[in-house]
């Protein structure tokens, strides 16, 4: 019997713990098992990042979605949770655009991964031959996924801007969520100060002018 190739069985535990735990995302309707579920998920494609040798893009994936963003999304909802938050309901529209942009992203993915057309790095020999300046520069640009041979490519600067944008919407969002509940709070505030006093200021008894 063939040894087993590990990395091979690493990348399908990984991909598999991903999809499995992304398509449990999706079903659940527990905001709470949502977050929970999308943590795993993330914690797998960040295993992805550590096999595939993006040991940066990994590492920030985990301090930034795994050990930031959903932890802090989880307490959030656990901390202020109404039910309205709690349990959700998908449209057919929201299944609709997800689709699309799941899609669309899929897409994407294929085809940069079949536009690669060599998934392995040089040689030792090659990279020895190399003349390598004696500074932080190449310790920077390894970080980045630039290789000194060929500078010309972007490196892991393209999905680094994927993971800063979304960190940016999910800034935005919970902004936007703080504000909205913050109205609500207002309003509900306003309400039951007309519910204990229903006539205000017209009920009050008009004064006297003559005292």
């Amino acid at each position: 019997m063939d040894s087993i190739y590990w990395p091979s069985f690493f990348f399908l535990l990984f991909s598999g713990f991903a999809c499995t735990f992304a398509v449990a995302v999706l079903v659940s309707k527990n905001i709470v098992r949502m977050a929970f579920y999308l943590v795993l998920s993330l914690a797998a494609t960040a295993g992805l990042f550590f096999l595939a040798g993006a040991d940066f893009v990994g590492a920030m994936q985990l301090m930034i979605y795994v050990g930031g963003t959903l932890v802090l999304l989880v307490f959030g909802v656990m901390l202020t949770s109404q039910e309205r938050f709690v349990e959700m309901k998908t449209d057919a529209g929201d299944w609709v655009i997800g689709f699309l942009a799941g899609g669309a992203l899929l897409a994407t993915l294929i085809w940069s991964a079949l536009s690669i057309p060599a998934w392995q790095g040089i040689s030792r020999a090659e990279a020895e031959s190399l003349a390598v300046e004696k500074t932080a520069t190449p310790l920077g640009m390894g970080l980045v996924g630039f290789r000194v041979d060929n500078p010309d490519e972007s490196g892991y600067f393209f999905p680094f801007e994927i993971v800063s944008v979304h960190l940016l919407v999910v800034l935005v969002g919970a902004a936007y969520l703080a504000r909205a509940k913050r109205k609500t709070n207002r309003l509900e505030m306003e309400n039951n100060r007309l519910e204990q006093n229903p006539k205000g200021n017209h009920g009050a008894e008009p004064k006297n002018p003559t005292q």
